[in-house]
């Protein structure tokens, strides 16, 4: 942390030699090992290592597919299928990227969740949070354009959904999906920039990541309580060897679940319509994103109304990218001076019910909205009818059969007819996405700055040392041994 006095002393003439003139030893040395952490960190901050470890997976897998694909919509589905049959090992390595890239985005949701729960965001490190939002924003730009890349039907169709997005955008908009598509539709120009995008991100994002690491040595690791470190010795222990064998730990379980997937259930996490070569003249029934990517799906199709000159696809779209910027200035909003939610007995509820309403947004995003999930009665059909002698009429029935008996009977008998649905009444997908959106939007802007305000938090310790004498196993006491 900022004003720790680095411990590392060159023992040979080579690095004595080089800490005078690039200290990089040295900078490794403080950052990763001698580097005073606070020692009631729990499991949730292991996942700080394991997302170092997915990105440098996906950087190494994607180099070495990008070597074998062919970005022309000719011949790139045909290349993903040459990595996959012909290339040594090109399977694992295509599915230890495509795997790797769920498995980096459940890993992110947790780390940032963890950062919620604990207040990671508040002062002094708000810049530490905003380098990471920063880093969650170009890993869905980067998961995006990946998707396109296979050519497969959900790649093609998906990418010209959201490419259309930006087309609401006023006065701007059809200029930026223009160079976007780099044409007029979608097609061989528009793959190549999006193959060259999604090579130059992560490195983007490994640049960023740097920026997050040394905004996080400046202030030090938080940790569950929220409270500072008061004392260095009492309150903080080297973060080697006592968490780099924890991270270690956590990072080999994390990649055997990892495994697991790769090598049991690789395609249980796409879209089955992705393995059918793009083709523009069909579409397919229902077009989804990702599942990291669902909750956002969803709050943009939750927006079906217009608000004033705004209208629906333009709201969706603000509403959409709203969802990601209010995290940003989440440090300004959360009013409360205790960080950690352990204290807060309140906002604790409505932090759990934040999650559960994110779950279910993923759920509605890969539903179809007009899908009932409560139906209140039964779908009528209706016949309409004009007889023989020019008298109109209708019919309602519940069946099918009968209905379709009475318009035929109609006809026969020299009138006309028509059979309709009146759908009955129900609480839809497309319904409980636009209440959850509300939730979503009313957690940050106006649940976390009241109860930062009214909510009365429990107290905190005095320091991280003693919250740990303060749990219930250290406050155990050894029983007597009697005496003989």
């Amino acid at each position: 942390m900022s004003g720790h006095e680095s411990t590392y002393k060159p023992q040979t003439g080579f690095t004595k030699w080089l800490d005078s003139r690039l200290p990089i030893v040295r900078l490794a040395h403080d950052s990763f090992v001698d580097f005073p952490t606070p020692k009631n960190l729990n499991y949730w901050y292991t996942f700080g290592g394991i997302l170092a470890i997915c990105l440098a997976i996906q950087i190494i897998t994607g180099v070495v597919l990008a070597m074998h694909y062919t970005a022309t919509v000719g011949e790139a589905f045909a290349s993903v299928e040459r990595i996959m049959r012909d290339v040594p090992y090109g399977w694992l390595i295509r599915n230890i990227h495509m795997v790797g890239a769920s498995m980096f985005f459940l890993a992110v949701y947790v780390h940032m969740f963890r950062g919620l729960y604990y207040g990671s965001y508040k002062a002094p490190r708000e810049v530490l949070w905003i380098l990471g939002c920063i880093i969650f924003l170009l890993m869905m730009a980067t998961a995006f354009l990946g998707y396109m890349l296979p050519w497969g039907q959900m790649s093609l169709h998906g990418a010209n959904v959201i490419i259309g997005l930006f087309g609401a955008i006023p006065l701007v908009g059809e200029s930026i999906q223009s160079w976007l598509m780099g044409g007029p539709s979608v097609g061989n120009q528009t793959l190549q920039r999006f193959f060259s995008l999604h090579y130059l991100l992560p490195f983007m994002i490994a640049g960023v990541v740097i920026l997050h690491i040394w905004a996080l040595h400046v202030p030090g690791n938080n940790n569950p309580t929220g409270v500072e470190v008061k004392d260095v010795e009492k309150d903080t222990v080297p973060f080697h060897p006592y968490y780099t064998v924890k991270d270690g730990f956590a990072i080999v379980i994390f990649l055997l679940i990892f495994a697991a997937f790769v090598f049991y259930f690789p395609n249980v996490l796409g879209h089955a319509d992705n393995y059918i070569e793009a083709n523009p003249l069909v579409t397919p029934a229902h077009i989804v994103p990702e599942w990291y990517l669902l909750p956002f799906y969803a709050i943009l199709r939750a927006i079906t109304f217009d608000i004033g000159p705004i209208d629906a696809k333009l709201l969706g779209v603000i509403f959409m990218f709203g969802a990601i910027a209010v995290l940003f200035i989440l440090p300004w909003l959360d009013t409360s001076k205790v960080k950690s939610m352990r204290y807060r007995p309140v906002a604790k509820q409505f932090f759990f019910g934040f999650v559960v309403a994110c779950l279910l947004l993923g759920w509605c995003g890969a539903t179809n909205p007009d899908n009932p999930i409560v139906s209140f009665g039964s779908d009528k059909l209706i016949v309409t009818y004009t007889d023989s002698a020019g008298i109109e009429g209708s019919a309602v029935f519940d069946g099918y059969e009968e209905a379709a008996a009475f318009r035929g009977e109609q006809v026969t008998a020299g009138g006309t007819a028509s059979l309709a649905i009146e759908k009955a009444g129900a609480f839809t997908f497309l319904h409980l996405g636009q209440i959850l959106t509300a939730y979503y939007f009313a957690y940050f802007l106006l649940i976390l700055p009241i109860l930062g305000l009214r909510e009365k938090p429990k107290n905190e310790p005095e320091s991280i040392h003693q919250s740990i004498l303060d749990t219930p196993h250290a406050r155990s006491e050894p029983t007597p041994i009697a005496a003989e």
